[in-house]
C-alpha cells in the first residue's frame, strides 16, 4: 500500500510540474495573464499539498515541522476559489486584496500548531475548505445558464466541479479522523482523487495544437471570432434574433432569459447559445443583452428631445429593473455616470 500512494504520489508531482512548465511561457499572456499566474501558483501549492499529506509526513514529522506544508495547502483553498473565477469570469483580475487574503490563510494554517489544542482554531482550520470550495462552485452554478463558451461550460465544469467536490470530500474524511491526519487508505484515496482531476487538466493544456494554448493565435490581438460555415438554421434563428432585439426591442424584456428567448424564437436553446457565440461573437448572454440595453440608453440619453425625461425612465423603459444596476452597469461600460454622460453628449452636440 505504501509503494502505490508513493508512485501515485510522485506521478501527481510529475504531473504538476509539467502543468507548471506549459504555464510558465504565458506569465504575461495579453488576455490570460492572471488564470495563468494563478494556475501556476495553484499547481504549486498542490505539490507541496501532495507531499505534505502524505502518511509518513503526517504520522512522523511534529506539527511544526509539518505547519509551513499546513499553511500552504490550506491556501490552496483561496487559489482554488480564483481559479475558478478566473476560469469563468470574463475580465476577472487578480487583486491585490486578492494576494491578501491568500497570505492570511496560509499563515494561519502555518501557525495552529503553536496555539496547542484550541478546539476553535482547529475548526476553522476544516471551515476554511469548505468555505471557498462552496465559493468555487458558486461560480460554476451562478454563470452556468448564460455562459455562452461552449468548451468552458465542458471541460472547465467539469474540472472545477471536480475540485469543489474533491475538496469538501477531503474536509468530510478529516473530521472524521480522531487526529485529523488521513488514514493509509484515505490518503491513498486523496492522492488518487487528486490525479484524477490534475490529469483531466492536463490533458487540456499538454495536448499539441497548432493554433497555440489558449486554442487562439497568441501572437494577434483578442478579436471576435469569424463566423463558422454556414448552416442554414443557425443563419434563420441569427436573422430572428436580429430583428427581435432590433425592431422588436427584446431586449427591454426585464428578466429576460437565454431560455426564454429561445422559445420566442421557437428554436433550441443550444442553437441560440452557438449564434450569439459564434455568429456574434458574445461570451456571456448577460453581456450581450445589457449591451443591446446599454446602446439604447446611451442614444436616448444623447437626444435632445428627451433632455427631460429622468434618466431612472430610461433605464426601465431599456429593460434594467432598477436604478441601481443600471447605472453600476452604465459607469463600467462607458466610465461616467448617465447624467455624467447625458450632460457631456448634450454639452457637445
Amino acid at each position: 500500500m505504501a509503494l502505490i500512494d508513493a508512485g501515485l504520489r510522485g506521478a501527481l508531482i510529475a504531473l504538476l510540474a509539467l502543468v507548471i512548465a506549459a504555464l510558465v511561457p504565458h506569465w504575461r499572456h495579453a488576455r490570460h495573464a492572471h488564470l495563468v499566474r494563478i494556475s501556476i501558483s495553484l499547481a504549486a501549492s498542490l505539490i507541496v499539498q501532495t507531499l505534505s499529506a502524505s502518511p509518513w509526513a503526517e504520522h512522523q514529522l511534529s506539527c511544526p515541522v509539518q505547519a509551513p506544508g499546513i499553511g500552504l495547502s490550506l491556501g490552496s483553498a483561496v487559489l482554488f476559489w480564483l481559479f475558478a473565477r478566473a476560469v469563468f469570469e470574463d475580465g476577472f483580475r487578480l487583486r491585490a486584496w486578492h494576494v491578501g487574503l491568500w497570505a492570511a490563510v496560509a499563515a494561519y494554517g502555518g501557525t495552529l500548531c503553536l496555539w496547542g489544542g484550541w478546539w476553535p482554531g482547529w475548526v476553522l482550520m476544516r471551515a476554511v475548505p469548505i468555505v471557498f470550495a462552496l465559493l468555487g462552485l458558486a461560480c460554476v452554478v451562478g454563470p452556468w445558464r448564460v455562459d455562452l463558451v461552449e468548451p468552458r461550460r465542458r471541460l472547465r465544469g467539469l474540472v472545477v466541479g471536480g475540485g469543489a467536490a474533491y475538496a469538501l470530500v477531503l474536509v468530510v474524511m478529516r473530521v472524521r479522523s480522531a487526529d485529523g491526519s488521513l488514514s493509509s487508505d484515505a490518503a491513498l484515496g486523496d492522492v488518487a482523487m487528486l490525479l484524477v482531476l490534475t490529469a483531466l487538466v492536463a490533458g487540456r493544456l499538454l495536448a499539441p495544437r497548432a493554433d497555440g494554448l489558449w486554442g487562439e493565435a497568441e501572437a494577434l490581438p483578442p478579436a471576435p471570432p469569424a463566423p463558422p460555415a454556414a448552416d442554414a438554421q443557425d443563419q434563420l434563428v441569427a436573422t430572428a434574433l436580429a430583428r427581435l432585439m432590433g425592431e422588436g426591442r427584446g431586449y427591454a424584456q426585464e428578466g429576460l432569459s437565454l431560455a426564454g428567448l429561445a422559445e420566442q424564437l421557437g428554436t433550441a436553446e443550444y442553437r441560440l447559445r452557438r449564434v450569439i457565440n459564434q455568429h456574434l461573437g458574445h461570451r456571456n448572454f448577460t453581456a450581450y443583452v445589457n449591451g443591446q440595453r446599454l446602446a439604447e440608453a446611451k442614444r436616448r440619453l444623447a437626444d435632445p428631445a428627451e433632455r427631460g425625461l429622468p434618466v431612472l425612465s430610461i433605464a426601465l423603459d431599456v429593460g434594467f429593473g432598477s436604478i441601481g444596476p443600471f447605472n453600476r452597469a452604465f459607469k463600467a461600460d462607458t466610465g461616467l455616470t448617465p447624467t455624467e454622460f447625458r450632460q457631456k453628449s448634450l454639452a457637445d452636440s
